[in-house]
C-alpha cells in the first residue's frame, strides 16, 4: 500500500494539550502509544472509545496540507528539507481555541478567525503541491460522494482536496461524526471543562508537523516537527 503525508499543525509533544488530547483519543501520535481514556461525565467508556475511533487513527492535529502520497519522483527526504526550510520562514503566532461542532464533529475551533492561520495553511498547499501524487479516481468518487460545491469540486480537481484556500475550517477534531443529538451535546459538554485549563491562554502555533501513514490501514503518526524561524 502506498504511504501518505500530511502537513498538520500539532501541539509539542508534553504539553499540556497535546496530553490531554491523546488521552482523550485513546492515542499519542507523536510517541504511538495507546492512553487509558477518561471517565467523562454520561459518556460510558465503550461509547467514548467508538466514537473517538476515527480521529485516534489520524492522531490529534489540524489540517494544513490533507493527506497525499509522495509524487513518483519526490522522495521522503526531500520533503523533510523543504518543510524544515519552510519552517524557518513562518512566524510563530497565537490561536483562541474551544470546543464547538462542525459538521456533526467535535472539534477544538477558532474562536476568532485568524489571517496568520489562513495563510499558513494555503502556503502549505500551495508550496508543497509538487511533492504530491494526484488521487486516484476512486478518492475522487469517495470525496464527490459527500456532495461537493462547484468550488469545492474545482479545488479538489487542482489541489487533490476540496476543503482548502478559502473553504479551509480549522479544527481539531475530537470525535467521529455523531448522529445522536444528546450525545453529540454531551461529548460537547464534556470537552469544555476537559480542555478548559489548557486552553485559557491562546495556544502557539510555532511549528508544522509532517505525519506519515505507511498504509490506509495504520494510523498516522508524527515523523517530524519543524519549529518556526523564530519559535
Amino acid at each position: 500500500m502506498t504511504a501518505r503525508y500530511g502537513l498538520y499543525y500539532a501541539p509539542e509533544s508534553g504539553s499540556a494539550l497535546a496530553v490531554l488530547a491523546a488521552t482523550w483519543l485513546g492515542r499519542d501520535a507523536a510517541t504511538g502509544d495507546t492512553c487509558a481514556q477518561p471517565q467523562l461525565p454520561g459518556i460510558p467508556a465503550d461509547i467514548l472509545m467508538e466514537r473517538t475511533a476515527s480521529p485516534r487513527h489520524y492522531g490529534f492535529h489540524a489540517t494544513l496540507k490533507p493527506p497525499f502520497a509522495l509524487a513518483p519522483s519526490r522522495t521522503e527526504d526531500e520533503l523533510r528539507a523543504s518543510v524544515a526550510k519552510f519552517a524557518q520562514q513562518q512566524q510563530p503566532f497565537g490561536l483562541h481555541l474551544a470546543p464547538g461542532v462542525l459538521g456533526g464533529f467535535v472539534a477544538l475551533q477558532e474562536t476568532t478567525p485568524s489571517e496568520e492561520l489562513r495563510t499558513l495553511a494555503a502556503a502549505c498547499v500551495i508550496e508543497f503541491d509538487g511533492f504530491r501524487a494526484p488521487p486516484a479516481a476512486k478518492e475522487l468518487e469517495k470525496r464527490r460522494a459527500a456532495g461537493l460545491t462547484p468550488r469545492q469540486d474545482a479545488l479538489l480537481i487542482r489541489w487533490g482536496y476540496p476543503y482548502v484556500l478559502d473553504e479551509f475550517r480549522f479544527h481539531m477534531t475530537l470525535t467521529s461524526r455523531v448522529q445522536e443529538n444528546e450525545l453529540r451535546r454531551a461529548m460537547l459538554d464534556a470537552a469544555g471543562p476537559y480542555f478548559a485549563e489548557a486552553l485559557a491562554e491562546p495556544i502557539t502555533v510555532d511549528a508544522v508537523s509532517l505525519f506519515h501513514q505507511p498504509s490506509r490501514e495504520e494510523p498516522f503518526t508524527i515523523l517530524d516537527r519543524f519549529p518556526f524561524g523564530s519559535s
